[in-house]
């Protein structure tokens, strides 16, 4: 009995990194008509597969620098990079929102930079754990929605493949992604999801070092983005009649991938998420898809 009590505690911490990933869905879903009706979209023309190619060359360069300035020993510089990238995301969000509320016309960029960098400055005075999932979800759920207006449907289906057999490659077999990991954790910035694994866990007393375990589970916010490009691709870009099964279906498609990750990752050993993320979110868009007989082009 006490072996089975056990197990199921060990699990909750899964099940609740499965919930950050639904709420940053949901919540990117919502933002994603603001972020439209503002002209957010990044590119004119959302079916072009091109624009695909564009994102993977951003990674793959912010790969670069980031590995650079590790092997340099000048994280401040990744650090600087990735608040202002906090900052400018915030302001996006808030701006998005603010539009909205009609007696604020007018004081919506004023505003939207204030809250933004004053939200910036508690993560970087006080980095708890909860502090660095809420401003990851929101910053996930921001990046999801601006691209996810921005491609449609075969775009992000192509982003996402293309994507999952590069996180393969660099987990599995350069595993520079592993090592890019493990020497950027220590900044204690929004780039990765915690969910400790018992009520007394500080993030900010996490000491990250080669080898050792730790109490809490992490997740890259990549893995939560990368799959919801698509949930809000299939609500912008994909018309069906009645319920929006192809919406529902890569949601549930997500989580289903998340589970068969999670399986693996509690054998100990660190895994590539996306090919099992963004393997669940195409094969529950596309059942979405059969089930209500929308049409994707």
């Amino acid at each position: 009995m006490s072996s089975s009590e056990r197990s199921i505690k060990d699990y909750i911490p899964i099940f609740f990194m499965g919930g950050l990933i639904l709420i940053v869905q949901i919540l990117a879903l919502f933002l994603s008509t603001p972020m439209k009706v503002n002209g957010m979209q990044t590119f004119e023309d959302p079916t072009q597969v091109s624009n695909s190619i564009y994102y993977i060359i951003m990674i793959l360069v912010f790969t670069l620098f980031v590995l650079v300035a590790l092997k340099k020993n000048m994280k401040w510089v990744i650090s600087s990079f990735i608040y202002f990238a906090i900052v400018s995301t915030l302001y996006y969000i808030f701006f998005a929102l603010l539009t909205f509320i009609p007696f604020l016309s007018g004081f919506e960029a004023i505003i939207s930079v204030v809250l933004s960098i004053g939200i910036t400055a508690l993560l970087y005075k006080y980095p708890e754990w909860y502090i660095v999932d809420i401003v990851g979800v929101c910053i996930a759920a921001g990046v999801s929605a601006l691209i996810g207006i921005s491609l449609s449907v075969i775009p992000v289906i192509v982003l996402l493949l293309l994507l999952a057999i590069y996180d393969a490659i660099s987990v599995y077999k350069t595993k520079h992604m592993v090592s890019m990991a493990e020497g950027i954790m220590d900044l204690k910035l929004p780039i990765l999801f915690v969910v400790p694994k018992h009520s007394n866990y500080s993030f900010l007393q996490e000491k990250f070092k080669q080898g050792e375990k730790h109490e809490a589970f992490f997740m890259g916010l990549g893995d939560a983005v990368m799959p919801t490009l698509l949930v809000v691709s299939a609500n912008v870009f994909v018309k069906s009649n009645g319920m929006p099964y192809p919406v529902l279906g890569a949601i549930l498609g997500t989580l289903a991938g998340h589970a068969v990750l999670s399986a693996l990752v509690m054998k100990g050993k660190p895994q590539a998420g996306l090919p099992f993320l963004n393997s669940g979110v195409i094969l529950g868009f596309f059942a979405g898809v059969l089930l209500s007989g929308a049409s994707i082009m």
